[in-house]
């Protein structure tokens, strides 16, 4: 691990000012991701600005019916709330079908969006790797792809956005929310938060340096029955080769994404106005124009058949 300067920032905009003005500077709460990848000397930031005392702990009403979750809430306290699990099951869900038990009581929702990919290039400093140092070409094209995207990806770089929970709230329209070193906030929506790689892989999300999340908005509740389908190598501690969330109304109608596949949390709503047809119909959408691997090919059939197993749930 390189060496590095360590602060507790004092309120928001004096976290974002100490980021923004320090080239290599980075937030850090729980760092259950940072952490790894600094012992590995993929991530070497120089100075880490902890965030842990700002406050964003709390899940809120919010007057227009929905929830305010704080940055810092903790993946266990957000998929035990009791608003979540009864309004929003299919986040609840998602969540506890991440990580372990010890990693979510100290993972942040912050932290799970911005956790970043694991394709094993990335984690292997002998192999080129676009994402860990831009230019450098992409070992994962052309090499072992099993785990990679079919969709979404660029001739820079195949990985996909590993988490579950952002799949969740990209079926639930989620918006996050941030503050810059000037105190100017903004609203992203989660369908814009993630990035396609293009050319330039290296960039996860749309943040600005020195934007600070500070929380994640969810709208009203929708109803209906809500799914969360993970297909893994093992039961436990994996991550989805091919993962769906769902929400299913009782005239049939819902909404669809897809985790395993892309850089970002897979969803087209013009797929969803096919669920009536079953899941063929809609994945046949959802993918067209997918690009897989000789390697991955089968997580195009496997995504039909994860979302024919949500589709034939009754509760």
């Amino acid at each position: 691990m390189k060496a590095f300067t360590y602060e507790r920032a004092r309120d928001p905009v004096a976290a974002a000012r100490a980021v923004a003005a320090r080239q290599g500077a980075r937030f850090i709460a729980g760092g259950t991701n940072l952490l790894d990848l600094m012992k590995l000397e993929i991530e070497t930031p120089t100075h880490l600005v902890d965030v842990q005392d700002l406050g964003f702990d709390r899940i809120e009403p919010t007057a227009e019916g929905g929830l305010r979750i704080g940055a810092l809430v903790t993946n266990t306290d957000l998929a035990a709330d009791h608003r979540v699990r009864r309004d929003y099951g299919v986040l609840s869900r998602a969540i506890l079908a991440g990580a372990s038990g010890q990693l979510r009581n100290k993972a942040t929702t912050a932290g799970n969006l911005l956790q970043r990919t694991r394709c094993p290039y990335f984690y292997d400093t002998n192999m080129a790797c676009n994402k860990r140092k831009p230019g450098s070409g992409c070992a994962a094209i052309g090499g072992y792809s099993r785990q990679l995207g079919v969709i979404g990806v660029s001739d820079t770089c195949i990985a996909t956005f590993p988490g579950d929970m952002a799949v969740a709230l990209r079926l639930l329209d989620a918006v996050v929310e941030t503050i810059d070193a000037e105190g100017l906030t903004r609203a992203i929506p989660i369908a814009d938060f993630h990035r396609l790689w293009g050319n330039r892989p290296e960039q996860d999300t749309v943040l600005r340096p020195g934007e600070l999340l500070t929380s994640v908005t969810l709208p009203r509740p929708l109803g209906g029955r809500h799914h969360y389908e993970k297909v893994r190598d093992r039961a436990s501690y994996a991550f989805a080769l091919v993962s769906v969330a769902a929400v299913i109304q009782p005239d049939g109608t819902g909404r669809v994404a897809f985790g395993g596949v892309a850089p970002k949390p897979w969803r087209v709503e013009a797929a969803e106005a096919l669920l009536p047809q079953g899941a063929a119909a809609v994945t046949a959408r959802a993918f067209q124009g997918a690009t897989p691997t000789k390697d991955n090919a089968f997580k195009l059939p496997l995504a039909t058949r994860a979302l024919a197993a949500v589709l034939a749930q009754k509760d």
